[in-house]
């Protein structure tokens, strides 16, 4: 928790909405991993099969809502190549990856990997875009690395 904190910059400044949002943003991610994990374990629908079906559901409900702002770049083929290139990059291989991650290791393994994304996003940060983390960043980065290190998950019920 207090690596987060070091990460996040948390200033409470009496905004009952950020607030909300925050913790509605920690349930819907606490959701995600619950209802990916099931999808991942059931056999008669496979993981990725039911990832591809859940992307198509959520196609239909997001399309009526934003898809009319898409509608100019149908017809400019760079724009077009362009958003695949994102929607692979940013939806495709992370919501696979995950799915495969999820079939193999129980739902508390993955959250704990998941957490090491600040560590990575960092490695990335200084090696693709020379971005250097001030010492209260890295502090955080190490905090959250040594809470994954030292956790350790109970036995297995039989």
């Amino acid at each position: 928790m207090p690596g987060v904190y070091l990460l996040t910059d948390v200033q409470l400044a009496a905004q009952p909405l950020g607030l909300a949002l925050a913790f509605a943003n920690a349930v819907l991610f606490a959701l995600y991993i619950v209802l990916a994990d099931r999808v991942a374990k059931r056999e008669e629908i496979g993981g990725i099969d039911g990832l591809a079906a859940s992307m198509l559901i959520a196609a239909v409900v997001v399309c009526p809502i934003g898809g009319w702002q898409a509608l100019p770049a149908v017809g400019d083929p760079v724009a077009l190549l362009a958003g695949v290139g994102v929607g692979v990059a940013s939806s495709v291989i992370p919501y696979i990856s995950d799915q495969l991650a999820l079939s193999r290791l129980r739902r508390a393994t993955y959250a704990l990997m998941v957490s090491l994304l600040p560590a990575t996003a960092t490695v990335i940060g200084i090696v693709v875009l020379t971005q250097v983390p001030s010492p209260a960043e890295m502090a955080g980065v190490v905090l959250v690395v040594m809470g994954v290190a030292l956790h350790r998950e109970p036995p297995a019920a039989d």
